[in-house]
């Protein structure tokens, strides 16, 4: 590829008027390239336009997006225009991406292998930062894993890729989104991308980080000898079915015993039975209401985020290790027996967990409470815990929550007995005491 700039070329940031050194070429794609730049001594990540793709409308939409700045830190978002003496075009800086992030892609290949509490993170930060997009009156018009990165190890996220962000309900030509994962009436043709269509994608995308497949691909591709652009314009666009509808099984999906490939579900198949009820009931109303309705039936992006939080806080361990989910109406169902470890099959054993109105979190040896957790007033909030699970100094059979915050707690035991609970101290999990936190009480339950 003949790149755009070379090393050491100066390229100069038009509001600031400062000058930005070229350093490293980093990729190409379709609008143009991407660089590593050096900006007052620091890092940071340089898009140029190829002549053909630096148009009026381009530049005037960078210039929104510059303007009204990032939803949140997670964007790597436009920072300022910048343009170069004898160069055709112009470009713009944002944050350079942070290599601990991994493509969603490299777990789509097995390159990663996060936990489930990691790929919840993801989901509940990619979720709360679409929202915070929408929010703002934008659309992204392009979610597909090729757009976002993560931490396997913490499940952090950064999105990239932001100059395809367009006003809602003005995204005219160029990008319609990610093939696979566009909504069912952007690919007939029906519809421009905007922020119902990016609740599709946003669904689509959150499915193959959980399942590591197609949520549309099922039963139907055996009969399909090439996934072509007609093949796929049929199963996303003209006859759209989820491989789990609870009415329709004719696009089910299907174990590696019929399909040694596995294109058709088997990784989804494996994978969905793992999951919680509340889980699993809203990727059914994101392929079947969403589906139908496009405009009323579509999972908001605050509803994804609460669930993200439900499942994160829903994570138990086996004894064999593996992370496991707490399913209250699977244990309902079952009389109160808890199905066994998916893993190992043996019987789960369930710890104690605590009730905070609405909240229910399983207490094990690594869980720790956010103000999210114990006051209305700050939901989503996890920048700093405020409890922790610990163990007693002497007996390591005997567990406590701590108080790692700065405010006071009171316990009330079963027997009636109240104590305050000091910050640095902690109170023990015993069945029935309550725990008030400032307005908020939270019960111990087995």
């Amino acid at each position: 590829m003949s790149q755009l700039l070379k090393p050491k070329q100066k390229v100069r940031t038009e509001s600031s008027g400062m000058s930005c050194e070229v350093e490293q070429f980093l990729g190409g794609g379709g609008q143009g390239e991407v660089y590593r730049a050096n900006l007052g001594g620091k890092p940071v990540a340089l898009k140029w336009y190829f002549p053909n793709t630096a148009t009026a409308e381009q530049r005037e939409a960078l210039e929104v997006l510059v303007q009204n700045g990032p939803p949140n830190e997670k964007f790597l978002w436009p920072q300022e225009m910048t343009s170069a003496a004898g160069v055709s075009g112009f470009g713009y800086i944002m944050p350079l991406r942070d290599p601990r992030y991994k493509g969603i892609v490299d777990m789509m290949k097995r390159k990663v292998e996060p936990s489930f509490r990691a790929i919840a993170t993801a989901g509940l930060e990619l979720s709360h930062s679409y929202l915070q997009l929408h929010s703002k009156g934008f659309c992204y018009r392009d979610i597909s894993f090729g757009n976002v990165f993560f931490d396997p190890k913490s499940g952090a996220t950064a999105i990239c890729d932001n100059d395809n962000v367009t006003v809602d309900g003005k995204a005219g030509g160029g990008i319609l989104g990610t093939p696979d994962f566009m909504a069912p009436e952007v690919v007939r043709g029906d519809a421009l991308p905007s922020t119902q269509t990016d609740l599709f994608s946003l669904a689509v995308l959150l499915f193959y980080m959980f399942h590591v497949h197609h949520p549309l691909f099922g039963k139907r591709l055996l009969s399909i000898k090439c996934l072509d652009l007609p093949a796929r314009t049929k199963l996303c666009g003209l006859e759209p079915l989820f491989v789990f509808d609870p009415v329709d099984r004719s696009n089910e999906a299907v174990p590696r015993s019929v399909d040694e490939y596995g294109e058709a579900g088997a990784n989804a198949l494996e994978f969905w039975p793992i999951y919680p009820q509340f889980l699993r009931g809203t990727f059914i109303k994101a392929f079947t209401t969403g589906i139908r309705d496009p405009k009323n039936g579509r999972v908001a992006e605050s509803i994804w985020r609460a669930v993200m939080v439900r499942l994160r806080d829903a994570i138990l361990y086996c004894r064999c290790g593996v992370e496991n989910f707490y399913d209250a109406e699977a244990l309902q169902a079952s009389g109160g027996k808890p199905p066994p470890c998916w893993q190992c099959q043996k019987e789960l054993v369930l710890p104690a967990r605590i009730r905070v109105g609405r909240n229910v979190v399983m207490l094990n040896h690594d869980t720790h409470l956010f103000p999210h957790h114990i006051d209305d007033q700050k939901m989503y909030d996890f920048s700093k815990p405020v409890a922790a699970m610990t163990q007693h100094p002497t007996n390591p059979n005997l567990w406590g929550l701590k108080n790692i915050s700065s405010e006071k707690w009171v316990s009330k035991l079963a027997d009636g007995s109240v104590k305050d609970v000091e910050p640095g101290r902690s109170v023990s999990l015993a069945v029935g005491t309550k725990i008030l936190f400032g307005k908020s009480e939270g019960e111990i339950r087995v």
